[in-house]
């Protein structure tokens, strides 16, 4: 599964000249036709024809003059190539057939964290991401700053859209507010906190409580405790647990750190963070 920020999607779409293309964003397989799916068929010729209907479990709908056609499977441009066939074979020397999927039931879009009525929705015609957080009720309190979209392929490989929260609210511009695809998965976090701990010398030594929104490393944490003593050693040590079980410590360079010389290393919850005195 590949994780895709949207803004960086953005950006190299706009380098490639091609940033019209997120905007269609169509699926990168058409989608076919499954039971509880709503179709709207219209005949220009046969007016009796124009109808819609549900899909059967066993994947067929009911037409005037047809009477179970099995549409499982199809595309809705297989669809209408097929009843333009079999309509042209027995009652009309031209048919002009629209098949429109009302409703995608078959593969509805899960909306799922901090919305008000997370759950699937049966979506119809083209969705975009704000209609469908409108539809879930929209955003809690609590939501966090990120929006992730999960899209599935017929081949069953998958992406993760990322989409900024504040971003997607303020301007609802085409490159956040995307269109949303039958099967698709939102997930909205909501805010949780989270705990570190900085010991030793710096200014306020303790525990220290982050949402999990704020980009923890060791300079924000560092920051939040007020800095380091003028006794402070250079040398820091992170001690985390790892999977297993295991304390693990790691030590970094605070100076080479701040004139970014080396990353300024991500730091997680409950990770303890020491900063000894110096003998120098």
């Amino acid at each position: 599964m590949r994780m895709v920020p949207a803004v960086g999607l953005v950006t190299a779409l706009l380098m490639t000249g091609i940033a019209p293309m997120l905007r269609a964003q169509a699926p990168i397989v058409e989608y076919r036709v499954g039971p509880k799916d709503l179709l709207e068929i219209k005949v220009l010729e046969v007016p009796d024809l124009n109808v819609d209907r549900r899909v059967s479990d066993n994947g067929t709908i009911d037409i005037p003059l047809l009477g179970d056609f099995s549409v499982g499977g199809l595309t809705a441009a297989e669809v209408r190539t097929k009843l333009e066939s079999m309509l042209t074979a027995k009652y009309v020397n031209r048919a002009n057939v629209s098949v429109v999927i009302k409703e995608y039931a078959n593969r509805p879009v899960s909306v799922v964290g901090a919305v008000k009525n997370a759950g699937s929705l049966n979506i119809s015609g083209r969705w975009s991401l704000l209609q469908a957080i409108s539809a879930a009720g929209g955003l809690t309190s609590d939501a966090g700053r990120k929006i992730y979209v999960l899209r599935r392929s017929e081949n069953g490989l998958t992406d993760t859209l990322e989409i900024d929260t504040e971003n997607l609210f303020r301007t609802a511009a085409p490159m956040w507010n995307i269109p949303i695809f039958p099967a698709d998965v939102i997930n909205i976090p909501p805010r949780s906190q989270v705990r570190v701990f900085c010991l030793g010398e710096v200014k306020s030594p303790g525990a220290l409580d982050f949402t999990s929104d704020d980009r923890l490393s060791l300079l924000s944490v560092i920051a939040r405790a007020g800095g380091l003593t003028d006794r402070a050693s250079k040398t820091i040590r992170i001690k985390r647990r790892n999977a297993e079980g295991k304390d693990v410590e790691t030590e970094v360079n605070f100076s080479r750190i701040l004139v970014g010389k080396d990353p300024d290393p991500a730091i997680e919850a409950n990770d303890v963070i020491v900063v000894k005195e110096s003998f120098f």
